[in-house]
């Protein structure tokens, strides 16, 4: 509760040293620690609830959507045939109900080392949490490494929807972890991860760029805009096991009529093409690699 004052909720992080966003916070509703992390809900004056999780916004009512459509519709409208997909992470339901939208998307598993992130959605988050409700998901709760070691070319498309890369989810920004969903794979499989700020933390980012080049044959960073999180933008690292794989390109068009029928927000077919298209310093530091 320290991050708390005056009514105001401030984010402070090592990962973005001398910045931090802010809420004006109306009432706190949740406050305890888990085994693996302290949990926060609280109601905020602009942004609805928003969800903390050691010290960190994971996400809030306002602009979740954003986030939650592009690390979900990125991929998923990637693959030929998105049949089985997993999800690493993930607590607060928002990418499992996206998933569950999507037509071509026949069986969800989930695995979430927190059980008790997935309680509180559940009570504080109904928006998202509604994902849990969905009759394509298996859930299991538990260690994501050891899942995958024990399920290997089982999936079509692997989501790592990981909070930064520091503590508890360090390791899901390492080429041990990339190595790892490559084997749980399918051949042609595709993964998306999480990718941090191109304006804080570009160094990761060209560091996932080159392991995951060593590991598999298409490799991209894309991003979406998004308020409650650093500098307003977090990217996604996508990757796949198919040559042919055009990310910039949607193998799934989806219809006006497909977007209003799945209800979504933020993602469009012009979208997902767009968010390839990266500033002129980022695109010359992440090609740079390739030289």
């Amino acid at each position: 509760m320290d991050a708390i004052k005056a009514g105001w909720f401030s984010e402070f992080s090592t990962l973005w040293p001398g910045q931090c966003m802010s809420l004006q916070i109306k009432e706190i509703l949740h406050n305890k620690k888990s085994k693996f992390q302290d949990i926060i809900v609280a109601d905020t004056m602009n942004y609805g609830r928003v969800l903390i999780l050691d010290g960190v916004i994971q996400c809030t009512e306002r602009d979740e959507f954003s986030y939650q459509e592009m690390i979900t519709h990125l991929p998923v409208n990637s693959h030929p045939d998105p049949e089985n997909v997993l999800v690493i992470g993930g607590g607060d339901g928002g990418a499992v109900r996206e998933l569950d939208k999507h037509p071509a998307v026949k069986n969800i598993t989930m695995c979430e080392i927190d059980e008790e992130v997935i309680e509180v959605s559940k009570k504080y988050l109904p928006n998202m949490s509604c994902g849990f409700n969905s009759k394509k998901l298996k859930l299991h709760i538990g260690d994501g490494f050891k899942f995958m070691e024990e399920n290997k070319g089982k999936f079509d498309v692997i989501i790592t929807d990981s909070s930064d890369p520091i503590g508890p989810a360090s390791s899901l920004f390492e080429k041990s972890y990339y190595e790892l969903m490559k084997k749980a794979l399918k051949p042609g499989g595709i993964v998306c991860s999480q990718g941090e700020c191109i304006w804080l933390h570009l160094d990761i980012i060209q560091d996932m760029q080159n392991f995951c080049k060593e590991l598999y044959p298409v490799v991209d960073y894309s991003y979406c805009t998004i308020p409650t999180y650093p500098s307003g933008q977090i990217g996604f690292t996508l990757c796949s096991l198919n040559p042919e794989t055009k990310f910039k390109e949607p193998k799934r068009v989806l219809t006006k009529k497909e977007l209003d029928d799945l209800n979504l927000q933020y993602y469009t077919p012009e979208i997902h093409r767009a968010s390839f298209v990266l500033p002129r310093f980022v695109k010359k530091r992440l090609e740079s690699a390739d030289n």
